[in-house]
């Protein structure tokens, strides 16, 4: 079977001929396991561990981002990052919050004209106006046609659009807010924050409406995210999902489903309470499945939801890559080889492998899957 193949086997509940795999790796476990396995180039080594999956998406064309003096630079929406140490690596965080102190959401820019494609989604609208607060982007902003080029490389992968940021309403907006911030307003329901909801949720749907229609049904994955557990439990709670967040991601779903791909969401933590309602808003795949958060036990995941449901991950980056022993990963994998031998399990990291993992644990979790060349 080629990757493509595979994977639709998998989720298709029909045997596939090994698990499919996702690779998800820090930048410094990347630059490791490349010079580890003697390639120099991150598609090199998604060839070596049978990574199956492969990414396209639009080529910004927009308003040149900024870069400043102190080495920050700017994200689409006004905001700003800056790279942390946390020995042996670093990773960006935000370091300017534009609508930090907004009050009103009467001081964000207009929104002018509508141009959705087709009812009944509801109209959005416009302004690439930088404002003291920070600014909206447009999909304008994109330049979507070298998708159907981009795609025509990828014959026999699992082609995604999308990522862990789309959309990403409580880490998106707590890049551009912060996130104590951020908490508060979802239990107050602050009008400001459920209008820079909006505004990120009509940027980001109409942007991949077009990625998709310009693949012309070639896309397999709409990649989503948004982040409702912790490690004990739900950060907010099953009413306020279903009031501030459902309605959104049901749109993205369907709109993954009106041309021909299938919805995963990446979701940390433990949000065992909220899989039913994933599956009744139409979720294809539930992404990371972090199996050390509280309710997130993998046996028990698949006796609740198999054939409802798939899962891409499961795999510790807390403690069995970083921690066990190779026999401890061969274990952990062959559990859900034997638990998903009919499909439905993408089998991989629970998140990017952190520094510090030895590659013996990684090399094995890759072996072990079948998919290391």
């Amino acid at each position: 079977m080629n990757s493509k193949e595979r994977f639709q086997a998998a989720l298709a509940y029909h045997t596939p001929d090994r698990p499919p795999t996702k690779h998800y790796g820090t930048p410094e476990i990347n630059n490791a396991l490349m010079q580890h396995l003697g390639v120099s180039t991150y598609e090199q080594l998604q060839l070596k561990v049978g990574d199956d999956f492969r990414h396209v998406g639009p080529r910004y064309i927009g308003p040149a981002l900024r870069t400043f003096p102190d080495g920050s630079w700017e994200g689409l929406w006004g905001e700003r990052y800056a790279n942390w140490s946390f020995g042996g690596g670093t990773y960006p965080e935000a370091v300017y919050l534009p609508f930090a102190n907004l009050a009103d959401p009467a001081d964000l820019p207009a929104r002018p004209a509508s141009y959705y494609a087709e009812p009944p989604f509801p109209a959005p609208a416009w302004t690439d106006i930088a404002s003291p607060t920070g600014r909206f982007p447009s999909p304008d902003w994109f330049d979507y046609s070298c998708i159907k080029e981009d795609i025509a490389k990828l014959q026999g992968y699992v082609v995604c659009t999308g990522d862990a940021g789309t959309p990403d309403f409580m880490n998106g907006i707590a890049r551009c807010r912060g996130v104590e911030r951020v908490l508060f307003d979802v239990g107050e329901e602050n009008p400001v924050y459920l209008a820079l909801m909006a505004q990120r949720f009509d940027f980001q749907y109409e942007m991949y409406r077009r990625v998709l229609e310009a693949a012309g049904g070639a896309i397999d994955v709409l990649c989503l995210g948004e982040d409702y557990g912790n490690q004990n439990g739900l950060m907010i709670s099953p009413r306020k999902f279903d009031k501030l967040f459902a309605p959104y991601m049901k749109k993205l779903f369907d709109l993954a489903h009106h041309y021909g791909a299938k919805a995963m969401m990446h979701c940390c933590g433990s949000n065992r309470q909220l899989i039913p309602r994933f599956i009744e808003l139409g979720l294809d795949i539930l992404e990371v499945v972090q199996v050390d958060a509280a309710g997130m036990d993998i046996t028990e995941l698949h006796d609740h939801f198999y054939g409802k449901i798939a899962f891409c991950g499961s795999i510790s980056v807390q403690n069995t890559l970083p921690f066990g022993t190779v026999q401890d990963v061969v274990r952990e994998v062959e559990l859900r080889k034997r638990l998903f031998a009919q499909g439905g399990m993408i089998i991989a990291a629970t998140h990017d492998i952190q520094v510090g993992t030895p590659l013996d644990n990684i090399l094995a979790m890759y072996r072990t899957i079948g998919s290391l060349s």
